[in-house]
């Protein structure tokens, strides 16, 4: 059965066509002509048809300041298009491979995968309850696109989507097609750069889309899948798997403007979504649930239910006996919204928490199926009772996250009022000061911000806030609080004591917060056993932690690693910590919950998720993982509902799959070789990436060869760039640093120093013993496929065009030693790996060579902007939009 009528060729072709006439039309006739130069020239190049890219330089060079503006945005809108196009394909793909059971990392595969393991069903209900995934979308700034830009981005998929999978008739096509244009007209005449910086609240309301447009949507088809899957093969239930949180709205590292008044805004319009979104689907059951009274019977608890509504509403009840008449599952339903109405209202009567909504749904699933309604149930009731056991009332809960410094300031300044010294204290005596002061039954200090500086003050409130949250949203709302940079036990036991304070904890018995340190420096990750040794030992910390059902969450910095110890050392340290760290839980009898702070690169921890869970150091799989999903990555997975139900899927599928493996075969055990190679070439490789980044020069190197300051300047997002303004390596934030290289196309985060840290063990020997860790060890087969596609989204002839911008000795200094260390990274990838080519996955592979031949152009017109001492006010717009071109063709930012 042929499932498509057009193919990703098609799409690009139509796409690109329309998007040219558009330019003719609405730009003008030089403009397009400029464009189709640029382009043909570009492929010609690639092809090899051309010895070099001097008509393409020229032709950039004679454009005048509106000219540019043009051809920046013809290209980033393309792209634009093209990203759709790509996306169709994958939705494609994964419709065809539904269609004909081919599909890899599919819940089907998961239960097939645990019969051919011979799982038994006791083992697999084990792991099912064991296992919790938990996406956590970010507001970092990596999102280059407007909200106003992806909402027409969408209306354009939407297109497509009708085009491709519906039967038309000639006059419904025309239709679609002339629909199709005005949408590409349109988001032609959109702004793509944004005039002013968004706020925090923009961020959280581009979070909120995500969940209340898709993921709200789609929880019930996984869960349909997993039942008819895993559930069927070894007939048992399937508890809730995963949720989802968020840290848009309430991550302060870093972002002043996020304020309580902020936060509080963000919970009550995540409740107010999800309980509209409730509403909608008690209306639609009501139009599915019509049984006559007469004719069906209802459980004897169904009954006891309604008749308990009625008394709380006797004349609401009333009204809806009118209105359905024998009708009971619609008076029922009638009464629900009602209630639904009246949740966090002065009104009496509304839902306490989603437990009782859920009970209340359960009850009409109950009673159904005891009357022959099952398949009612399956596909009209499941879905609503997947949604509430997943989005609760609050859609997504709330992470707090602060620095580490400004809990201390805050304690200092708040103690100081008590005649505490706490600055001059060391770390034992302030562990115990804290403990002490966590144990005690009456509070130590007050919470008044009054008198205070301002930064012990925004925290002293935020606690003070968080216990007021608490009590209106409920504790699920807000319950998690991570602390940067986290580097001593006292910083953890700090945020206790706050939390303690402000009456969120009250030991021994209760503690309604989670406080989770987020390991990001090598002296913290090198130091998990003191900083987490010594809390599990902490007499006040090991009541928390009871009182937390002995589960401890720990986060894993991935970005700030990176950027301090180079690609190779940092993700040796993380594996090597991870098992330190699941060790040190096992030793206490501690649940542990791994956090993993990725982003979208893959010096950010980026790659395929599947694959990163199941790389993950077998006795650190305790069922539970939590990680970031941050900026243009979100919406490239939950954009669209196929995708993000097909991403769902495969974190699922890893996820069991791992836990199983972990439960059947134990602990890891690696071979001594193999750590001990791991380890001389990640230090080799850290030396060589910290020569590097301390050589003389650099940063200057840095600032002039990348578009670092338009970068800056550009509004992707409400926090600050770098963290105190200086531009030093060490001060920028992680992002900007992933985002400049990635726009030269030198993506020096993802592989620089690999090929150092390699040389140094195949001195000695170990090419045999690299070829087979890549065979058997997935975490290095999984390390080397990561920095492959660094290396091959990394151009250095386009590279080498951005070195011209550097002062001449910079340029003869550095570049050369970026240019080696690069061609000797593809050599021995491709020598281990056992491959011909850097890319063993074709539909990369064409991606990036539909793709190279139109950032070209962009890339130099950059360069050539760059260049210039003085732009114009359209100049400076037209580089702006050859960033956010560049990063659309690139499909990433930071």
């Amino acid at each position: 059965m042929r499932l498509h009528t057009r193919d990703v060729s098609q799409d690009v072709r139509e796409l690109g066509g329309l998007l040219g006439d558009v330019l003719s039309r609405l730009g003008s006739e030089e403009a397009f002509e400029s464009v189709e130069t640029l382009r043909t020239e570009s492929i010609d190049y690639r092809r090899g048809e051309t010895d070099s890219r001097d008509a393409v330089r020229g032709e950039i060079s004679g454009l005048s300041p509106e000219l540019s503006g043009h051809v920046a945005r013809s290209f980033a809108t393309y792209f634009e298009l093209i990203n759709l196009a790509e996306e169709r394909q994958r939705v494609r793909a994964i419709r065809e491979g539904t269609q004909e059971g081919t599909l890899d990392d599919s819940l089907r595969a998961t239960a097939e995968t645990l019969a051919e393991e011979d799982a038994d069903p006791e083992t697999v209900q084990r792991v099912l309850a064991d296992v919790a995934v938990v996406p956590t979308f970010t507001a970092h700034p990596t999102e280059a696109r407007r909200k106003t830009v992806k909402a027409k981005l969408r209306s354009v998929a939407s297109l497509l989507s009708e085009l491709d999978e519906r039967r038309l008739t000639d006059r419904e096509q025309a239709k679609l097609e002339r629909q199709l244009e005005s949408e590409v007209t349109g988001l032609w005449e959109t702004r793509q750069v944004r005039k002013r910086r968004p706020d925090v609240t923009d961020e959280a309301r581009n979070v909120l889309w995500y969940l209340e447009n898709v993921l709200f949507d789609i929880v019930g088809e996984v869960y349909d899948e997993l039942d008819r899957t895993v559930g069927e093969e070894f007939d048992t239930d399937v508890p809730e798997l995963f949720s989802f949180r968020s840290w848009a709205g309430s991550d302060r590292d870093g972002n002043p403007y996020v304020t309580p008044e902020i936060t509080a805004e963000t919970l009550a319009n995540q409740r107010e979504v999800v309980l509209e979104r409730y509403r909608d689907e008690l209306k639609r059951l009501s139009g599915v649930l019509s049984q006559d009274g007469d004719r069906a019977r209802t459980s004897n608890e169904f009954k006891s239910s309604l008749e308990s509504d009625r008394e709380r509403f006797p004349a609401i009840a009333e009204r809806a006996t009118d209105r359905y008449p024998d009708e009971p599952y619609r008076q029922k339903l009638a009464l629900m919204r009602v209630r639904i109405d009246r949740v966090g209202d002065v009104r009496p009567g509304g839902y306490a928490d989603a437990e009782e909504l859920l009970t209340d749904v359960t009850v009409i699933a109950d009673s159904l199926r005891e009357n022959g309604g099952e398949a009612v149930v399956e596909t009209e009731v499941d879905p609503l009772l997947r949604q509430v056991e997943t989005f609760d009332f609050s859609l997504a809960s709330l992470d707090l996250r602060d620095h580490q410094e400004n809990h201390t300031t805050a304690i200092a300044e708040a103690l100081a009022r008590k005649g505490f010294d706490y600055d001059s204290m060391n770390e034992e005596e302030r562990v115990e000061l804290l403990t002490d002061a966590i144990l005690q039954d009456e509070p130590i200090i007050s919470l008044d911000p009054e008198g205070l500086s301002e930064t012990a003050g925004r925290v002293l409130t935020l606690f003070s806030e968080t216990a007021n949250w608490q009590k209106e949203y409920g504790q699920t709302a807000i319950d998690t609080y991570c602390i940067s940079m986290t580097e001593e036990a006292s910083h953890v036991l700090e945020v206790l004591f706050l939390a303690d304070q402000a009456g969120i904890v009250d030991l021994p018995g209760y503690s309604g917060l989670d406080v989770v340190p987020l390991l990001e420096t090598e002296y913290a990750l090198s130091g998990a056993r003191r900083i987490i040794g010594t809390l599990f030992e902490n007499e006040a910390y090991a009541a928390a932690l009871e009182a937390r059902g002995g589960s401890q969450e720990i986060m894993l910095g991935y970005s700030d690693s990176n950027k301090e110890n180079g690609f190779l050392a940092a993700n040796w340290s993380l594996y090597k910590n991870q098992k330190r760290l699941a060790e040190i839980a096992e030793e206490y009898d501690v649940t542990l919950r791994l956090f993993h702070g990725r982003g979208g690169s893959i010096s950010r921890g980026g790659g395929p998720m599947n694959e990163a869970l199941l790389a993950l150091p077998r006795e650190t799989v305790s069922g539970q993982v939590k990680f970031t999903e941050q900026g243009e990555a979100i919406a490239e997975k939950y954009a669209n509902p196929a995708i993000a139900e097909r991403n769902v899927e495969q974190m699922l599928d890893a996820q069991i799959r791992a836990r199983y493996d972990a439960i059947d075969e134990g602990s890891e055990s690696l071979p001594e070789e193999w750590t001990e190679t791991m380890d001389v070439a990640a230090d080799t490789a850290r030396d060589a990436y910290r020569d590097l980044l301390e050589s003389e020069g650099f940063v200057s190197y840095f600032e002039q060869t990348t578009p670092i300051q338009v970068i800056e300047d550009l509004n992707l997002g409400s926090r600050p760039a770098s963290r105190s303004g200086e531009r030093t390596v060490e001060d920028l934030r992680a992002i900007p640093w992933v985002f400049s290289w990635t726009q030269s196309r030198c993506i020096l985060p993802g592989w620089y120093a690999l090929a150092a840290g390699l040389d140094s063990v195949i001195e000695d020997g170990k090419m045999d013993t690299l070829k087979e860790m890549y065979e058997e060890w997935p975490f290095f087969r999984t390390t080397l496929d990561n920095a492959t596609l660094a290396l091959a989204r990394t151009d250095l002839e386009i590279s080498a065009e951005y070195a011209t911008l550097a002062e001449d000795d910079l340029r003869e200094e550095f570049f050369p030693r970026l240019e080696a260390e690069h061609e000797r990274c593809v050599e021995l990838v491709t020598e281990i790996t056992g491959r011909d080519e850097l890319l063993e996955r074709e539909w990369l592979q064409n991606s990036l060579e539909r793709r190279n031949p139109y950032v070209d152009p962009l890339n130099l017109l950059q360069v050539n902007l760059l260049r210039q001492t003085h732009l114009t006010e359209t100049e400076r717009r037209a580089l702006r939009l050859t960033v956010t071109g560049v990063a659309a063709g690139m499909k990433n930012t930071g």
